[in-house]
């Protein structure tokens, strides 16, 4: 039982370790899917995406796929935030939708693991508290981030035990279809109403914007398609010439 408790001890301190370690700084999401140009077969590219990231004074990586995640760990000490994108026929959820992509994940030692956290039917008709609390009774001391859309579904979330809460999915539900910018009355919102950590993700495409989002005081940003995507980066710079 002392070794239990201890062990249950050690967690928490790494836990916290980790929390403090991104804590008001950026995190780089390096990800490519298999349409996309910088996806190779063979692996390879996303490790130079996270090097590069550390180097520039990233705290943290947020990767897709068991490879990938591997790989950067092999080039980095930096605190992953891992998920597992994959299309179901039974469900619009794609980011870590299972307790076995969970399982994958927490095998290969990501510090932080993501999932969709919207309150859309999952795989099975499962709900989205069913979900958090099979994840959470299979990994008690796992860190856990939810990828939410709006204010509703990150309370149920921070109340069913999720560890940290993101604004990853905002705009990309049917009921927030349209709002594609950064969600900063959210994120204020969720800062002062929430006792977790929260995440600004999703629609950050310059330094500014991540400053503003900062100065609302949530605990870190990921930033991934204005750093990581060099398509779409060219294709902004693009559009301002039309």
């Amino acid at each position: 039982m002392a070794n239990l408790s201890g062990e249950k001890a050690a967690k928490t301190e790494r836990n916290q370790a980790i929390l403090k370690q991104i804590k008001a700084g950026l995190i780089v999401s390096c990800q490519a899917l298999e349409d996309e140009i910088f996806y190779r077969p063979q692996g390879g590219i996303m490790p130079l995406f996270a090097k590069a990231a550390e180097r520039g004074g990233a705290v943290g990586i947020r990767a897709n796929s068991v490879r990938d995640i591997q790989e950067i760990k092999q080039v980095t000490k930096l605190p992953v935030i891992g998920i597992i994108k994959r299309d179901l026929d039974d469900s619009e959820i794609y980011i870590t939708p299972e307790l076995s992509d969970v399982d994958q994940l927490v095998r290969i030692g990501c510090e932080i693991i993501a999932f969709d956290g919207t309150d859309r039917p999952r795989h099975g008709g499962q709900s989205l508290v069913e979900f958090i609390e099979t994840v959470r009774e299979s990994y008690p001391e796992q860190l856990f981030m939810a990828d939410c859309s709006n204010f509703e579904e990150a309370r149920i979330c921070a109340e069913h035990g999720v560890n940290l809460v993101g604004t990853t999915m905002v705009g990309y539900t049917p009921y927030t279809e349209g709002q594609m910018g950064v969600p900063f009355a959210l994120l204020e919102r969720l800062v002062k109403e929430l006792e977790i950590p929260v995440i600004a993700e999703g629609h950050i495409a310059t330094p500014e914007e991540l400053r503003k989002a900062m100065d609302l005081g949530v605990h870190a940003a990921v930033v991934g398609s204005a750093i990581t995507r060099p398509l779409s980066i060219v294709e902004r710079f693009v559009r301002a010439l039309e």
